[in-house]
C-alpha cells in the first residue's frame, strides 16, 4: 500500500510539474517542429530529439529564465554524455515561426557548468544573440 501511495504522489508531482512547464512555453508539448534550416525535432517534457540522431535528455526546465538543461545522449554523434543548455524565446511577427532556440552550450562537463555557462543567449537580438548566430526559428509540424 505504501508503494502505491508513493507512486501516486510521484506521478502527481511529475504531472503538476509538467503542467507548469507547459504553461510557460511558447509551444505545447509533446510536439514536432521543423526549424528554418529544415531540421526536424520532436520535443516532450523529458526529451529533445533533433532528428535524425541527436537526443538531449531534459533534466530541468527554468521557466522563469526560459531555458532547459539536458544530458546529451550517449549515442549522439558528438559531445556524448555531456550537458547542454538550450535557451528559448517566443517570437512575434515571424509567422509561421512562433518561437526559437539557442543551443547556448552543448559540451559542459556537469549540470552546474551547463546552467552557469559563461555563454549567454541575447533575446534582445535574436538575429545574432546565439553566440553570434541567429536563434533557430521553429514552426510546428502537423
Amino acid at each position: 500500500m505504501k508503494r502505491i501511495v508513493i507512486c501516486l504522489l510521484c506521478c502527481y508531482a511529475f504531472s503538476a510539474s509538467a503542467k507548469s512547464i507547459r504553461d510557460t512555453l511558447p509551444f505545447a508539448l509533446p510536439a514536432r517542429f521543423v526549424d528554418d534550416y529544415g531540421v526536424k525535432y520532436t520535443i516532450s517534457d523529458t526529451l529533445w530529439f533533433q532528428h535524425p540522431s541527436a537526443k538531449y535528455h531534459i533534466i530541468r526546465w527554468n521557466k522563469q529564465e526560459h531555458y532547459l538543461i539536458a544530458r546529451n545522449d550517449e549515442n549522439n554523434p558528438s559531445e556524448k554524455g555531456l550537458y547542454s543548455r538550450i535557451d528559448y524565446m517566443k517570437f512575434t511577427g515571424m509567422e509561421p515561426f512562433l518561437w526559437g532556440f539557442c543551443l547556448t552550450t552543448y559540451d559542459a562537463a556537469t549540470v552546474e557548468l551547463a546552467e552557469k555557462s559563461e555563454k549567454k543567449a541575447d533575446r534582445q537580438n535574436p538575429r545574432k544573440g546565439c553566440n553570434g548566430f541567429p536563434f533557430s526559428r521553429m514552426k510546428k509540424v502537423e
